[in-house]
């Protein structure tokens, strides 16, 4: 398994671009972070909107709902962190497309989850109806339920061999488990109005939001580098760096739930205080939260430093998000 080539490869998720010239790809023959983000989350969009295909039968909305969970937009950050960590392992671009949209259906699973009104109780994302308000609560549940589901299918299904569909599986299932998403979820519910440690709340987020990075980030690699002795620093580098960045995306996302509006969140602002759940916002302060973000970042970038020209494109979206934290969440 060659793990060493150069990240322009069009095997590794930038076939789709045939039409682009030296110009787009620059003097040193790589391309730009913006394009090959964009391009990525579009190919992902169009995995989503292929694989969420199946006719209605009439008599429910069932699927309607599952794709307008999935198809309205949003960053799509964990599927890009699966591109990136993809193209440091050679895995062929409609390989990572599938995965991604994996990803982005459980990702999507779990915010139709949190915003019932049994959860967090929110009527918008991404500046939209949720889906329990424009489908009813009942068809929202069972939006998460499928999305899950079609998740694992689309893993099952996938052109690769049977130990890395194993493995891609089961990282998976992992990160919404009880030791993951589900229990992060719980743990935060537990915690509302209650006085805590910053630590249990790091301990809450890595679990609720920083599982499912984890496992975005190392199943771009799983998909054709086995997790073994031979491949052990590479994966102890890719866990370091996802628990950072998995932990500065939860922080910048308490900042601007204290301090953005609507428009930026897509999402209505100010819920964590109105719903007195602590987060390290509240605990350490704003500034402090932000100096906070921006050292997990730098750990971030430090964890794959001895990885190399390789891991570009995952040190590009360290850049991202800095440029969005800076952009969003300024200093006082």
């Amino acid at each position: 398994m060659q793990t060493g080539s150069t990240l322009h490869d069009d095997r590794t998720g930038v076939s789709a671009l045939g039409g682009l010239g030296a110009q787009a790809r620059g003097a040193s023959g790589r391309l730009p972070p913006e394009i090959w983000m964009q391009d990525g989350a579009k190919r992902v969009e169009q995995a989503l909107a292929r694989l969420l295909c199946a006719e209605d039968d009439g008599e429910t909305e069932l699927m309607a709902a599952m794709r307008y969970a999935t198809l309205q937009g949003g960053k799509r950050t964990r599927a890009l962190l699966c591109l990136a960590a993809g193209a440091l392992a050679d895995t062929p671009a409609h390989m990572l497309d599938d995965v991604g949209a994996a990803i982005e259906m459980m990702h999507a699973c779990t915010l139709v989850h949190d915003d019932l009104p049994a959860m967090d109780d929110d009527v918008l994302r991404r500046g939209l109806p949720t889906v329990h308000v424009k489908f009813g609560e009942a068809t929202a549940i069972l939006v998460g339920d499928a999305l899950q589901a079609h998740a694992f299918l689309t893993l099952a299904s996938l052109d690769a061999e049977g130990d890395n569909r194993i493995a891609l599986v089961r990282e998976l299932a992992q990160a919404v488990s009880a030791e993951g998403a589900a229990g992060g979820q719980a743990m935060d519910l537990s915690l509302v109005g209650k006085h805590v440690e910053l630590d249990r709340i790091v301990a809450m987020h890595r679990m609720k939001s920083g599982a499912l990075v984890r496992a975005s980030v190392r199943m771009g690699a799983l998909c054709t580098i086995a997790e073994d002795a031979a491949h052990a620093g590479l994966y102890c580098a890719l866990d370091r760096y996802s628990a950072c960045f998995g932990l500065a995306l939860q922080v910048v996302d308490d900042i601007l739930d204290a301090t953005a509006d609507t428009a930026t969140l897509g999402k209505t602002p100010g819920k964590d205080a109105a719903a007195q759940k602590p987060t390290c916002a509240s605990i350490m302060g704003l500034q402090a939260a932000r100096q906070f973000a921006l050292d997990l970042l730098r750990d971030a970038g430090e964890a794959i430093a001895p990885l190399g020209p390789r891991a570009e494109r995952l040190a590009q979206m360290l850049q991202r998000a800095n440029a969005y934290l800076f952009k969003h969440a300024p200093c006082a």
